[in-house]
């Protein structure tokens, strides 16, 4: 039986920020890939099916690595990263975008780096100095920003749906970074999918569409990478670098997500980059690059 590896939080690592990273890179391919999936199948169905095969080769990992179940202290941790991340944002980002459009989700998803930092300071006993929170905030500003100039159709029902998802995702990912010391990166996001493999189960036949015959192989591709690599193996990086590198620094890195998920759909499903675009990026690289600095 192998133990996890205990990781102690150290700003100055690469080794943290690196993790972060990868894991930030792996997950803005969800983007593009969903967007393909919704194509083809419901938003509700493609929550529940990926979050499903997900948990079955969580389950595969853990039992064939001989994992030691969880003290019973930290099966609630793990709740917690399970309603967060596993259910909660997928399910809450599903519903809202059928009141507004991804572009305008974009505003949220720039929040997501604060809340994160947030919870980091509730839940991990972190506490970054002043000029921190104001990188934190201006990297924040500037997505917004970025967003709000791309759209203009707003609906209160889908931003308090946007604005929930941002919440609860930034509580899994500090929960999950901080049970990350202990139990380990990778056995983190594998315990909490299991836990949520009854339920996910149980929705997907609910959802199981009439027929399958109008779903198209660029579908069941993108439902592979959100299943495989935005469920699973993204935040085996994901936590390993919050864990390592500090909640709320290495959290940052987050705020490059809309942008590298609009320069993938833009290689990918051939969309355009504005000049706007990469103006942001480089402000928003600047606002990473600073907040790093004054993690501690």
């Amino acid at each position: 039986m192998t133990n996890p590896i205990v990781h102690k939080a150290e700003p100055s690592s690469p080794s943290g920020w690196i993790n972060g990273l990868l894991g930030v890179i792996i997950f803005s391919g969800s983007l593009p890939a969903t967007r393909v999936a919704v194509l083809d199948m419901s938003p509700f169905f493609l929550t529940f099916l990926r979050a499903s095969i997900a948990g079955v080769l969580a389950l595969i990992l853990i039992l064939g690595f001989r994992q030691k179940r969880p003290q019973l202290s930290q099966v609630v941790p793990l709740l917690i990263v399970s309603l967060g991340v596993i259910i909660g944002f997928p399910l809450l980002t599903a519903m809202a975008l059928q009141y507004v459009s991804s572009a305008h989700s974009i505003v949220f998803l720039g929040l997501l780096p604060l809340t994160t930092a947030i919870f980091g300071v509730l839940r991990g006993g972190e506490r970054p100095r002043a000029a921190f929170w104001a990188f934190s905030l201006l990297g924040s500003l500037l997505v917004a920003g970025f967003a709000l100039s791309q759209s203009a159709a707003i609906s209160p029902i889908g931003d308090l749906l946007m604005l929930a998802s941002v919440i609860v995702c930034g509580l899994g990912y500090a929960e999950g970074a901080k049970l990350t010391r202990s139990l380990g990166g990778w056995q983190v996001i594998s315990w909490a999918l299991i836990i949520s493999l009854p339920v996910m189960l149980v929705a997907t036949l609910i959802t199981l569409p009439t027929s399958f015959d109008t779903i198209r192989t660029p579908a069941w591709l993108a439902l592979g990478y959100v299943s495989l690599f935005s469920m699973l193996i993204g935040f085996i990086f994901w936590y390993k670098g919050l864990a390592i590198g500090g909640i709320a620094a290495v959290g940052q890195l987050q705020l490059l997500q809309p942008f590298l998920g609009l320069g993938l759909s833009a290689t990918l499903l051939h969309e355009t980059v504005s000049p706007l675009m990469i103006a942001i990026t480089v402000g928003v690289i600047f606002c990473v690059v600073g907040s790093r600095r004054f993690a501690r």
